[in-house]
């Protein structure tokens, strides 16, 4: 089947899937859309990965428009403005580029490359203004994405990411020691450190400026909005991993959940498979139910004033593309080069990295 609806701008060829990794229910009940800036967001995109010398030439021409990175940000925040989702899409490859520069550091024995880049990227963060022509690409990239991110909302939503996005660079370092020392986490451990290296808040939060309005405290506290924004990003965390499991087990991977429930719970390959795929079809299950819960929740926020009236619609808005994740991340899973190990010369170096040359400044 083809991977978008008919109310797409674009409409690739059929991507096939795994019967391994096939999820009948996505592709039936969660209708794939894509925003129409995306054709010039993926130029724009590309173009920024070179500016920002965060991708080499030879290596954004081969393979930038392949990883799909931008098609998987046009897939899921739909109806945000255009440069809202630019600068989502750009943070969204600069996340990707920082995750093969931490993997190259722990292949290479990088550590103090790492300690380097992790502390200016918590000080980037914090002040992105200072660190816009740093002359390590991957901080200056992140104190770009993040400055123009700040600027759609109000300073408590910046603060609000700022502190999301610190747990992350401090859950990274967390991965970084675990593997450097061959160390599985528990399935319980896992799971913890997972939402924070797979950036649940960050992308949930993500949703706000999408939206047009940063969500009251009470309001994305709610169980009903906070169950149904953790059940998207789980079934994206564990669909990753039963995707991303031959790449990892060819790199010598201590951090994936299938590599846990092996170690600890004694389960075989087989069985393994098995449990991953229970827990991200029940990901799926689960986010159908509460998707009602919240979108009842949306309604119950229209009190008769137009504050409640904008304040419900706003709700509506990012539950709805809770549901859009499902499929953008199903799809691009099969879509993108990233997990395509068997095409690989070598299974354990991805052929979209700086093998060499990353992290040494």
């Amino acid at each position: 089947m083809h991977a978008f609806s008919d109310s797409t701008t674009a409409t690739p060829a059929a991507v096939p899937v795994p019967p391994s990794l096939s999820l009948p229910v996505i592709e039936a009940a969660f209708p794939r859309r894509l925003h129409p800036y995306w054709p010039r967001l993926q130029e724009k995109t590309r173009t920024w990965l070179l500016e920002k010398r965060l991708m080499p030439p030879d290596k954004v021409e081969d393979h930038a428009d392949g990883l799909c990175y931008t098609d998987l940000m046009a897939g899921y925040y739909m109806g945000a403005p255009d440069d809202v989702l630019q600068t989502i899409a750009d943070y969204s490859a600069w996340f990707f580029v920082w995750d093969d520069r931490h993997d190259r550091d722990i292949v290479h024995h990088r550590p103090a490359a790492w300690r380097r880049l992790e502390s200016r990227l918590h000080a980037a963060l914090e002040s992105p203004g200072d660190h816009l022509h740093h002359e390590d690409p991957l901080v200056a990239g992140l104190a770009d994405s993040v400055g123009r991110l700040y600027s759609f909302l109000p300073g408590t939503w910046n603060a609000r990411f700022a502190r999301h996005f610190h747990a992350v660079i401090e859950a990274y370092d967390q991965e970084f020691r675990n593997r450097v020392e061959g160390r599985i986490p528990t399935v319980e451990e896992y799971l913890e450190l997972r939402r924070l290296t797979f950036a649940h808040a960050i992308w949930t939060d993500l949703l706000e400026p999408s939206a047009g309005r940063e969500l009251p405290d009470p309001v994305r506290n709610h169980p009903a909005y906070r169950r149904a924004a953790l059940l998207s990003q789980d079934f994206a965390a564990w669909y990753n991993d039963l995707c991303s499991f031959p790449k990892e087990i060819a790199g010598d991977e201590v951090h994936n959940l299938g590599i846990s429930l092996i170690t600890h719970k004694g389960l075989t390959l087989e069985e393994t498979v098995t449990e991953v795929r229970r827990r991200v079809e029940d990901c799926v299950s689960d986010f159908l139910v509460a998707e009602c819960e919240a979108l009842e929740f949306a309604d119950s926020l229209a009190d008769g004033t137009l504050y409640g009236k904008e304040l419900g619609a706003t709700v509506r808005v990012c539950v709805g593309n809770m549901r859009n994740w499902f499929s953008s991340v199903y799809w691009f899973h099969h879509e993108s080069g990233r997990y395509r190990v068997e095409s690989w010369d070598d299974r354990s170096t991805p052929p979209y990295v700086d093998n060499e040359a990353a992290g040494e400044l």
